[in-house]
């Protein structure tokens, strides 16, 4: 019998990039908008790490299904680590990508390009309605641009400029990015533990 996995999320743009990157497996994979009606949890994590658990462990119990959830953002150097576990919120409560990115540029106004350097984490983390989990982890390392450029991806990927590459992930196919990105990266290692599963 075919076991249902639920990605623990119901972000268009994370269901599209999930869905490609857990095609395949021997599981009946969902997301959260199968289940509109279900409120989320918070997310007061200190790290990615805490947050991605939480989110896991929240919906598989909620559920009574095996769940994926991802906690991931971007940290840049010259801003100690920031945003950090605060990537989505970075402009404030109910902010737009489009502000964060305002917000990120505003900050570095007067960085120069050789101090701009940054990494995209991302925690994946898969749990059982039993409390059994898994964790892995995704980095690239890059550096933050002086404006917007690109039109595919999401959240900072207009802004952010991955190491060896002269344009930013929102410059990129989802197929190129997901080769090196942060969410990639962590997915697949996600995922040789899930075919691992009896």
């Amino acid at each position: 019998m075919t076991r249902s996995l639920v990605m623990a999320t119901s972000n268009r743009h994370k269901v599209t990039e999930l869905t490609q990157l857990l095609t395949g497996l021997s599981w009946q994979v969902q997301s959260l908008q199968d289940y509109p009606a279900v409120a989320p949890p918070d997310e007061d994590g200190a790290t990615f790490e805490a947050n991605a658990l939480h989110k896991a462990l929240y919906y598989s119990k909620l559920l009574g299904a095996p769940c994926v959830a991802d906690d991931s953002g971007i940290m840049v150097d010259a801003l100690s680590g920031a945003p950090g576990v605060l990537s989505a919120r970075y402009a404030g409560p109910g902010c737009s990508d489009a502000d964060n990115n305002a917000r990120l540029l505003h900050e570095l106004n007067d960085v120069p390009e050789s101090r701009r350097t940054a990494r995209f984490v991302c925690c994946a983390a898969f749990a059982e309605p039993d409390g059994r989990t898994h964790v892995e982890e995704g980095i690239v390392h890059g550096r933050i641009g002086f404006a917007a450029a690109g039109d595919n991806g999401f959240g900072y990927d207009p802004l952010f400029i991955p190491e060896g590459h002269q344009i930013t992930f929102a410059q990129f196919t989802l197929s190129q990015k997901q080769a090196i990105s942060h969410r990639g990266r962590a997915f697949r290692k996600l995922r040789a533990f899930l075919e691992s599963l009896p």
